[in-house]
């Protein structure tokens, strides 16, 4: 952002401007690029089924044992070995390849 401020800079300020407030937008890019990767360096990325357990979920289609439930807007297939109804709130305890364990909480 700073970079194509400095950019924006050039065009805009008198000729005795233009190289110190470069350079200085120039610097503000490099410590925020520094800032940037300190920040994200080490940090896991969480995606995959495994993030989806012990989140909730509500049912579309009762679950008896089979059915659906909404989670995030998707809508998935379920199984439930207590049974729900449609509405219910439940808890995802496993994955099954494409098929969620859930359970009443």
């Amino acid at each position: 952002m700073f970079l194509l401020i400095g950019l924006l800079f050039l065009v805009v300020l008198p000729s005795e401007w233009k190289a110190p407030v470069f350079l200085l937008c120039l610097g503000l890019f490099i410590g925020e690029l520094v800032f940037w990767s300190r920040t994200v360096r080490g940090r896991r990325v969480e995606v995959g089924a495994q993030t989806l357990i012990g989140r909730t979920a509500t049912v579309v289609t009762a679950c008896r044992p089979d059915g659906q439930v909404r989670l995030d807007g998707e809508i998935w297939k379920a199984r439930c070995a207590e049974g729900a109804d449609a509405g219910d709130t439940v808890v995802v305890a496993e994955r099954d390849d494409l098929r969620l364990v859930v359970e009443r909480p």
